[in-house]
């Protein structure tokens, strides 16, 4: 037991240096890192802008949180961040509680995390089903490209209300306000960022396309909003060209509501950064520490907001760049973090000038990316059961928020599992199967043999009950094979219990076969073990039937002549 208490926190930086770190290495993870510096840059500015936050925001978030995850973290190759899946959540929390209120949610969430690696939960990621990831994950991304309509077409909505049909029905009215620049911007956006890896894989195409684009905008004068001015000049805001440490204030009549964000931040970080990091393996041979990430993204999601960034996790599409651009040590990841670092010291004004739309079409292309709607369509053609999780995920989402989405979607999949688990276990009567009819037609009459099949636990255990009274009715001497019976809960050992005192009030015997350690622990310690009698619980079904002989002669004297 000492071990499973004992903390386990490895950063593989550490592991790299003990290891043994070559010049030829650093100059790999010097270029992986340049180049994802790069790519991180316009997508940390995009989604801060998109989260309803200063775009600087989304850089320290980049720099601070991106440093920490790739220095601590259990990952060789993880870059961390902002990421599209936080916009969501983000918007939502600065809308109800303001920024204040995100910082204080973020700081929790970090201490969430903490703990998760701390319990060593890395490993119980992998139980979330497959359908709510998917369902959660296209739910985002519809809302991602929802929040984008408005500056790729470059209405005049006004601020849009938080919830999706009212955004849409105030976008909707304003469609006569659509600005043709705008529009252009955000196609021509969109194809650089698409098709310009056929030009050269090593230059991401968003980065093109926003210094096209802003190169363009800013020598033409093109009347559209770009992150610092509004279309008719007025100021929008500021990048600022420091980073300040400063601890926000914390309101604790604010602390019991923000749980449940803070809740979502954590679960939705802890996910992302581990199937992140599992992708990352896949691709380079390795294995991550999960419980090391988590702890590491939790140091990160408790220092971003300190120096004034938002929630952040492992971005599987930076973290994909590093890796096919020769990064192999969280030394690259550290070096994306400082060019960042330098590009907001040296390069703040310019990024001012980027349009709105080019953001827009940058995480137009994103949202698609991340729509997984090849998967979402083919689990709907796969079990009814896994396209009900799948859907409701999806629409509480969009139509709710993904607080609801995760925990409405985590016990709606333990209640089917339940059911499909509960569906799977049976009780079969072996003396009239048609394949063992001639096995056990050498038994007397009055002995009667049921097998159970399926974990006995509480969302099967009354069927059991059921059952097994109504199959008593026609035996004196009732063995229950259970070598199929993997485990048995509390509730599982009640309803036995039950089903005894059923047996006992219609004078029938029981007698158990083939019963396994973990389950015998738990007859034993609820006392069914000595109720029934050492002997009746046998660990072959060969003592289990000489048992059974021996109990109908002594119940019925001579049924055995």
């Amino acid at each position: 037991m000492e071990n499973v208490f004992k903390p386990e926190f490895k950063p593989e930086f550490f592991s790299v240096l003990k290891q043994g770190y070559t010049k030829k290495m650093f100059q790999a993870d010097l270029l992986s890192g340049i180049i994802v510096g790069i790519v991180a840059l316009p997508l940390a500015i995009a989604f801060a802008v998109a989260s309803g936050v200063n775009p600087a925001q989304g850089l320290i978030t980049a720099i601070v949180a991106g440093f920490i995850i790739s220095f601590l973290g259990g990952s060789r190759v993880q870059i961390g961040g902002p990421t599209g899946a936080f916009i969501v959540v983000v918007y939502g929390i600065v809308e109800q509680y303001q920024l204040s209120g995100l910082m204080i949610a973020t700081i929790m969430a970090g201490v969430l995390l903490v703990l998760f690696g701390l319990l060593k939960l890395g490993s119980v990621i992998k139980y979330i089903p497959h359908p709510l990831v998917v369902g959660f994950t296209s739910g985002i991304a519809l809302t991602i490209f929802s929040t984008q309509v408005k500056d790729a077409f470059g209405l005049e909505t006004g601020k849009l209300p938080g919830d999706f049909i009212g955004k849409w029905s105030m976008m909707i009215d304003a469609f006569g306000t659509i600005n043709p620049w705008a529009v252009g911007i955000t196609v021509v956006t969109i194809l650089i960022s698409v098709y310009f890896v056929k030009v050269t894989p090593k230059i991401p195409g968003s980065f093109v396309a926003i210094v096209v684009v802003t190169l363009v905008t800013y020598i033409f004068d093109i009347p559209v909003a770009t992150i610092g001015k509004t279309v008719s000049g007025e100021t929008a805001m500021e990048i600022p060209t420091t980073i300040s440490f400063s601890f926000p204030e914390i309101d604790f009549s604010q602390v019991k509501d923000l749980i449940g964000p803070a809740i979502t931040i954590a679960v939705l970080g802890a996910i992302e950064s581990l199937l992140s990091a599992v992708v990352a393996d896949g691709m380079i041979g390795a294995n991550h520490k999960s419980n090391t990430e988590l702890i590491a993204q939790g140091i990160a999601n408790i220092a971003a907001p300190i120096f004034g960034g938002i929630p952040a996790t492992g971005a599987i599409a930076r973290t994909a760049t590093n890796v096919k651009n020769g990064g192999r040590t969280p030394i690259a990841g550290m070096i994306h973090a400082v060019v960042l670092l330098l590009i907001m010291f040296f390069a703040a004004k310019l990024a001012e000038s980027i349009p709105l739309a080019c953001l827009a079409g940058v995480l137009i292309v994103v949202s698609y990316n991340m729509s997984e709607w090849r998967s979402f369509l083919s689990i709907t053609k796969g079990s009814k059961y896994d396209t009900v999780i799948l859907l409701v995920t999806f629409f509480l989402t969009v139509l709710v928020d993904l607080t609801a989405a995760i925990e409405v979607g985590m016990v709606l999949a333990a209640f089917i599992f339940m059911k499909r688990m509960s569906d799977q276990s049976e009780v079969i009567d072996v003396k009239k199967e048609s394949d063992t009819v001639e096995n056990y037609a050498y038994l007397p009459k009055g002995i009667e043999i049921y097998e159970i099949s399926g974990p006995f636990f509480f969302g099967a255990a009354k069927k059991y009950r059921e059952t097994l009274r109504q199959f008593g009715n026609e035996a004196k001497v009732l063995v229950i094979r259970m070598r199929h019976v993997p485990f048995m809960d509390a509730t599982g050992a009640r309803n036995f219990e039950a089903m005894l005192s059923d047996m006992e009030d219609l004078n029938v015997k029981v007698v158990l076969s083939g019963v396994n350690e973990s389950v015998y622990s738990e007859l034993n310690k609820t006392g069914i073990v000595e109720k029934l009698g050492n002997k009746n619980v046998c660990s072959n079904f060969d003592l289990a039937q000489q048992r059974a002989k021996e109990v109908l002669q002594e119940v019925n004297p001579g049924a055995l002549a």
